[in-house]
């Protein structure tokens, strides 16, 4: 059996050990020394790993999600050893040799996102609109009785009136919005050393009533993350945010700011064909 390198991640050398079990059918997961950095691989069946081959197991979710948890999972393991940078899922060269090759020629890079992360963790915040809750700034004055009853007959100029009216409440909702989410996000940097902004879930995921006005990540010290602990409770308590509800998840290994350091130029230029 022809077997291909599979890279989890990549940390300085001198770290301890990784216990923890990776890809089925593969080697147990071992350390590659590539100089001052080390890389934490496993050698696993080329033939699982083809492109082709991995188009297809990852239309089965049930397959995809097993091999993203394994990464996950590897990786954490190597983070909590030392500082980590986490390659993306499915990095993978034809031998240990092409393996060094590559990672060295990024060596530098990799140096400066290891030093970005190191003493660092990621947090997870989300800002939902909460639908059980009416929002800090009420409806103006009156609105309600502008309105006419459901079965009342509506003149040209009520029709226009409540078309306004109703554009002026989603501006409003609007407005509300970006001002949870820019006072959340300047709190929360103020322990926070760098942030990025990911794509909102939709409705599907969260729910009509929950609709997601924010998602980012936040690079916070590790010994930090009490004063951040402080600053949402703080956020959760402000009348300002009425109407919305904030949740926050980690600590997590620093992905969003340290996995992108080979997805551009490496990818899977040394993959098995």
């Amino acid at each position: 059996m022809t077997y291909a390198t599979y890279v989890y991640a990549v940390r300085r050398t001198g770290g301890p050990e990784i216990h923890s079990p990776g890809h089925d059918g593969g080697g147990p997961v071992r350390l590659l020394p590539l100089g001052s950095l080390t890389a934490v691989v496993q050698d696993v069946p080329a033939a699982d790993f083809t492109e082709e081959a991995l188009r297809e197991r990852f239309t089965d979710h049930a397959d995809l999600e097993r091999c993203a948890r394994t990464h996950h999972r590897v990786v954490s393991a190597a983070a909590a050893g030392a500082a980590t940078v986490p390659l993306p899922l499915a990095t993978l060269y034809a031998n240990d040799v092409r393996t060094k090759v590559v990672l060295e020629e990024h060596a530098e890079r990799l140096s400066e996102a290891l030093h970005r992360v190191a003493g660092h963790v990621e947090w997870a915040v989300k800002v939902h609109r909460d639908g059980t809750l009416p929002l800090a700034e009420p409806d103006p004055a009156g609105s309600a009785q502008a309105v006419p009853a459901r079965n009342e007959p509506v003149s040209g100029r009520e029709y226009l009136a409540r078309v306004r009216e109703r554009r002026a409440g989603r501006e409003r909702q609007q407005e509300s919005a970006l001002d949870a989410v820019d006072l959340v996000d300047r709190v929360v940097r103020t322990v926070a050393v760098a942030a990025v902004r990911r794509p909102l879930h939709g409705v599907e995921l969260t729910g009509r009533e929950r609709p997601q006005v924010m998602n980012g990540a936040y690079l916070v010290p590790r010994d930090d993350e009490r004063l951040l602990a402080v600053a949402l409770d703080s956020l959760r308590g402000d009348p300002r945010l009425t109407g919305f509800a904030i949740e926050a998840s980690g600590p997590w290994v620093p992905y969003s700011f340290a996995s992108f350091a080979l997805t551009e130029e490496a990818g899977r230029d040394g993959a098995p064909a």
